[in-house]
């Protein structure tokens, strides 16, 4: 049954208290600025320009620079030292002459000079462990910088550059201009960090019991920044936590190891005939026609061999990537090795995993399997993967880059593990996998705009892991019928989104400044994201949209603008009051019911309506009263039961004004009314969601759009008219808008017992 939506008019649906209004002129108020939270966001939005357009797309003067890499890398398993040399050649597409260029240094983050340790507060606990004030106040600072011994054109002439802190600056023999080609040489060296003790989105993993090291390689070498229309060069200082901004290059890297190391990275293993054994040639081949299972390419019998003794001689593995943001790499001989093939699209990709035994049996049950799944389910929801391969590292972190991801889930010593760490591992190589999505395609800048990278990955890692479990059900322990997601729910942003205002930025902040970075830059954004798809805009046309955002900026660099014009351009929804609330503010929800009137039809005049019918000059005989409950009449006209058609006055207007034909398709006369206000004590606008239940059981979930709070941000009334009697109004039934207070979400209103009763009850029984 449909609840009956009346337009009552002013003349029929009012009472007494609202009429009798004060009829002297109120005093004038000073003006102000618009602060209604439906104003556009023409204010916070750059000017559309030939380079990006107001529909979001890339404009028709888009450019974007490059950045292309050889590099000769090796290293030192003896001393954990990095030895590079590279040339780098970089093309200028912008229509700016460039007289410098800018690389960044992020290794230097880790230098003994860096500033990065004294950006933080610090104090001194009244107690610590021994081993903590050790490290605190005695532990001599690693040095983990870059030592650049040479810049030099290629012609071996040094060219002249400056280092601050994580940023080098070129100077160029002479400026380059629009489409100019400069190519140049740095070489260096690094000591490798141990990234268990010392911390850091890479390095290496030590095991004391073989000697042995996992290195999980990254920021190894001297990259571009980016230079674009936004701001020119993006030289913002790495300071630990805000991520990469990287140009699109060519990169062809050679990388010497110990012989017995196994090794994979960004890009095409071109020499694979001289790295690989026939053995791993055979299997490697049998596992590009496995969509099932994955083959084992180096056993766990072979690794446990070969991380017993260590070779003297030292092997080359060459790799080549086309249109790759950066470059990563992993190297151990502790490593086992596996992979299956994946179907995207028209082509085939392989899944691959590389672990230790210490990853056993979790690893060699789940990685591989997890990394198909996840190409799959970010392939629907943007474009097919481009890359020919998605490689899983086990180590104890999660980070990302081109084609490889390290991922932490370790079982204990006995091989045991806990839904939690299975849970635990799954989701971080979905989140790290899909990252080849956002921002290693879409190029976003992570350094500006954390939640670009974090946020809409951690979304499309929420529809991920709903999809793994239902492709993979074994996976579900007992008593999960799906995937329990961290992230992504509404119902679990209420806590942060309800806490203390002092410590919570807006998400359009940069990362480096955010408190509670985790809820800021990955919770928030892809909870937001969820409401949008489930709530706000419905799947099919978040989908679309979403899908045209990523198609439009793959392989280019998009802004928060560019995603946010171009969610609207491809949905016809107007959604500026939700990025405004969501994204620009701290505003939380909490929607109530402030009150609910019941009223009874009739058509006998009362003192109320011949007060009306006077002032406004009408025969008061005429017309239709809606008497509140506790008003003079309401008994008598509800213990009738008069339903509006059953009144002789609207019985007489349907005579004269509706054709026979429309009488019959008449909707039934409703005789139960209600008049519902709701308040909005949250600054957040959201959609009005309400559920009413009837005498009879029946329920009927109503979603007033938004926009029903565009002219009063406290509170708004609607008129119900119903067949069937009222007996319940629930705000928000299914927790979709993140309302942080729920106690005001019912009528009649809820009485629930305090946590105080709860334990003293417990205690009690």
């Amino acid at each position: 049954m449909k609840i009956l939506k009346y337009a009552i008019g002013a003349l029929l649906f009012i009472s007494a208290s609202t009429y009798a209004q004060n009829e002297i002129e109120p005093e004038r108020k000073p003006g102000h600025t618009n602060q209604n939270k439906f104003k556009q966001l023409y204010d916070e939005f750059a000017t559309p320009n030939m380079f990006r357009t107001g529909s979001g797309a890339p404009g028709p003067a888009y450019y974007q620079q490059q950045a292309d890499y050889k590099m000769d890398i090796e290293i030192d398993d003896v001393n954990a030292k990095l030895y590079g040399n590279e040339t780098i050649t970089y093309t200028n597409n912008s229509p700016d002459e460039l007289k410098y260029l800018w690389v960044q240094l992020d290794q230097n983050m880790r230098a003994k000079d860096s500033k990065t340790p004294l950006i933080s507060s610090s104090g001194i606990s009244p107690a610590a462990s021994a081993s903590r004030a050790a490290r605190t106040y005695l532990k001599e600072r690693f040095d983990g910088g870059f030592n650049i011994e040479h810049v030099k054109d290629v012609n071996s002439k040094d060219l002249p550059y400056m280092i601050n802190r994580t940023m080098m600056r070129v100077e160029l023999p002479k400026a380059m201009k629009t489409g100019d080609k400069f190519s140049f040489k740095i070489k260096w060296w690094y000591n490798i960090n141990d990234h268990v003790k010392d911390g850091g989105r890479s390095g290496y993993e030590y095991f004391k019991e073989n000697d042995n090291r996992i290195y999980v390689m990254a920021q190894f070498y001297p990259r571009m920044a980016v230079y674009n229309d936004v701001e020119g060069w993006q030289n913002s200082q790495f300071w630990g936590r805000d991520e990469f901004a990287l140009p699109f290059g060519d990169f062809d890297v050679n990388i010497t190891v110990p012989a017995d190391h196994i090794l994979d990275g960004t890009g095409y293993l071109t020499n694979r005939d001289e790295v690989f054994t026939k053995d791993m040639m055979k299997r490697y081949n049998k596992a590009k026609k496995s969509y099932d299972e994955p083959v084992m390419i180096v056993t766990q019998e072979e690794a446990e061999k070969t991380e017993k003794a260590k070779s003297s001689k030292k092997k080359t593995w060459k790799l080549s990537a086309q249109m790759v943001r950066d470059f990563g790499f992993a190297t151990s001989r502790k490593f086992i090795w596996d992979m299956m093939a994946v179907k995207i699209g028209d082509k085939d990709v392989m899944a691959v995993s590389m672990y230790s035994k210490e990853g056993n049996p979790l690893w060699e049950q789940w990685s591989t399997r997890t990394v198909a799944s996840t190409l799959k389910s970010y392939s629907r929801m943007t474009f097919d993967y481009p890359y020919h391969k998605a490689i899983s590292v086990h180590a104890p972190m999660g980070m990302e880059y081109p084609m490889i991801c390290y991922n932490f889930g370790r079982p204990d010593k006995e091989g045991n593990y806990s839904d939690r760490t299975k849970y635990g591992m799954i989701s971080v190589i979905i989140h790290e996998v899909g990252h080849n999505f956002f921002p290693m395609i879409v190029n976003s800048d992570e350094r500006q705009w954390t939640w670009m990278d974090e946020g809409l990955n951690t979304f499309v890692q929420y529809v991920a892991e709903q999809d793994f479990g239902e492709w993979n059900p074994t996976a579900l322990s007992p008593g999960h019928d799906k995937y329990p997601s961290r992230r992504g729910p509404a119902k679990n942003i209420v806590r942060y989104m309800g806490g203390n205002q002092d410590y919570i930025a807006p998400i359009m902040t940069k990362g480096l400044n955010t408190y509670q970075f985790g809820s800021n830059a990955y919770s928030k954004p892809a909870t937001g994201l969820n409401i949008l798809r489930e709530t706000i805009m419905g799947r099919e046309l978040f989908d679309y949209s979403f899908r045209e955002y990523a198609n439009r900026w793959m392989f280019k660099h998009p802004t928060p603008e560019d995603f946010f014009r171009t969610m609207e351009d491809a949905s016809a929804v107007d959604l500026d009051w939700f990025w405004r609330g969501w994204f620009y503010t701290t505003d939380y929800t909490d929607i109530g019911i402030k009150e609910v009137k019941k009223y009874a039809v009739t058509n006998k005049p009362n003192e109320n309506g011949k007060k009306l019918a006077e002032r406004y000059n009408m025969d008061p005989n005429a017309l239709v009263y809606f008497i509140g409950e506790g008003e003079e009449g309401y008994d008598e006209a509800m213990k009738n039961g008069t339903s509006v058609e059953d009144l002789p006055t609207v019985k007489e207007y349907i005579m004269d004004n509706f054709t026979p034909e429309q009488q019959k398709n008449m909707k039934k006369s409703p005789k139960y009314f209600y008049q519902v206000t709701f308040d909005k004590p949250g600054g957040l606008v959201m959609p009005l969601i309400v559920q009413y239940e009837y005498a009879d059981g029946s329920k009927e979930k109503v979603t007033y759009p938004a926009q029903i709070w565009r002219f009063n941000d406290k509170e708004v009334s609607r008129a119900v008219a119903s067949e069937k009697e009222i007996v319940s109004i629930t705000v928000d039934p299914d927790l979709e808008t993140a309302d942080v207070d729920t106690s005001n979400n019912a009528w009649p209103r809820e009485t629930k017992e305090s946590d105080f009763n709860k334990f003293k009850n417990k205690v009690k029984n």
